[in-house]
């Protein structure tokens, strides 16, 4: 599957809807070569891996006391570093990222996963490598 976001729910983007399908083409065209035999040479790609999910601040009766702070919202993979706002409360004090590493968050304040308990989701930035490949089919 691809997902290409953020977009509100019900809602048809057109810069949108033209990444998707510049991507789903890649796609296509890479099965294609692959298949006529292309040899593809090892690379190196930038991927962001799933660290934690991060809820909002909470009271003990379970009731979400902060909001996104403001220098977060519309930031996804952005780097986050120790001391940057997180949150703000609804009297105003600002909660700080108190990590010891960059994380890149991202799904930041998405109206699908508030039910999920889920403000926003850690990432790290990784290197992944990929050995050369050709179908051995032909």
């Amino acid at each position: 599957g691809v997902e290409v976001g953020p977009q509100p729910q019900g809602v048809v983007r057109a810069d949108t809807l033209d990444k998707m399908r510049k991507i789903v083409k890649h796609g296509l065209d890479f099965v294609q070569l692959f298949n006529e035999g292309r040899e593809f040479p090892p690379c190196t790609i930038e991927v962001f891996k799933i660290m934690e999910k991060v809820d909002y601040p909470r009271n003990k009766n379970d009731e979400v006391i902060a909001i996104i702070h403001p220098k977060l919202q519309d930031q996804d993979w952005q780097p986050l570093n120790n001391g940057d706002p997180l949150f703000l409360t609804l009297d105003g004090e600002v909660i700080s990222y108190a990590g010891d590493c960059t994380v890149y968050p991202t799904f930041i304040n998405e109206a699908a996963y508030y039910e999920k308990k889920q403000a926003f989701v850690k990432t790290v930035k990784m290197k992944l490598t990929a050995k050369q490949i050709r179908s051995s089919v032909l």
